[in-house]
């Protein structure tokens, strides 16, 4: 298990851009499947980026082109590079890990506390 602590959320300007990251705790980091969640009212959390301890990524459609995922072993974190947002970006964005990549898609072994990110007009 680790545990996830996110930071760096904040209000943006639409076509501005804002990197969230999450820092975790635990040896077994190098070995997780991460991603980053998002939740905007009123809607289903959804899996926006993921990336595999080998580091091949996988993005949501809306996403692709205008985020990056990232992570860094060394340093036990992992970063969402967000540019060209757009309000419907808005959502409360969680940090997420899983032993595999299915499990990430599913039921992910540990979640941070989440960051709002807000993309104004």
């Amino acid at each position: 298990q680790v545990q996830l602590v996110e930071s760096g959320g904040g209000l943006v300007q639409a076509g501005g851009s804002l990197t969230v990251s999450c820092a975790a705790s635990g040896s077994m980091f190098s070995s997780m499947a991460m991603g980053w969640y998002r939740q905007a009212p009123g809607k289903q959390r959804e899996l926006v980026a993921a990336i595999t301890r080998a580091r091949p990524t996988n993005y949501v459609d809306s996403v692709k082109g205008r985020f990056t995922i990232s992570r860094d072993n060394a340093k036990n974190t992992v970063n969402l590079q967000m540019n060209r947002l757009k309000p419907e970006d808005t959502a409360v964005y969680y940090c997420a890990a899983a032993t595999t990549m299915l499990k990430l898609t599913t039921t992910p072994n540990s979640w941070g506390q989440g960051t709002q990110v807000t993309v104004s007009l």
